[in-house]
């Protein structure tokens, strides 16, 4: 059978002092297959649209700012990851720098400001706490992972550099 994911984005907005990162808190959508987790930012692809207007469009709808620096960290396959059981491509980024005030929610939940070395902390995909630290490593090289889910439980992690 051919591997036809959902293809989406996920962005880690940097403070500009570097130290905190913008995450949402996914508190106000009874059913949210997030409900309860932090997570970045982004969302599903729109047709037509590559994969950085993708990203840049996400976090203009979610946080109300323009994403004026961003490095790919790299991408992730979900098999399974979708609430019903849905592949998803994930293309991961880090945005360095933007214009303008980051709102204080949005229809999803509550933008917070968080500590990058206090993510570990929070409330989160299983499977965020294998893939996060690769984020924010400053390792110049994008990384491409493998985290096939069942049940809303990750089974495995891999990934690789070049």
């Amino acid at each position: 059978m051919p591997y036809t994911p959902i293809v989406a984005t996920l962005g880690y907005v940097l403070s500009p002092d570097r130290r905190r990162v913008l995450m949402i808190h996914r508190n106000t959508r009874p059913g949210d297959h997030h409900l309860g987790k932090y997570n970045g930012l982004g969302g599903k692809l729109d047709p037509h649209e590559d994969v950085l207007a993708g990203m840049r469009r996400e976090i203009r709808e979610e946080a109300g700012i323009e994403c004026t620096a961003l490095e790919l960290r790299g991408t992730i396959s979900w098999p399974g990851f979708g609430k019903h059981g849905e592949d998803w491509l994930g293309f991961l980024f880090l945005v360095t720098a933007f214009e303008g005030t980051p709102l204080p929610a949005n229809p999803e939940g509550t933008l917070e400001w968080v500590d990058v070395d206090q993510l570990d902390t929070l409330p989160m995909w299983e499977g965020d706490r294998h893939f996060l630290p690769l984020v924010f490593d400053g390792d110049p090289r994008p990384f491409h992972g493998v985290m096939p889910y069942e049940g809303g439980r990750m089974l495995s992690w891999s990934c690789s550099r070049v």
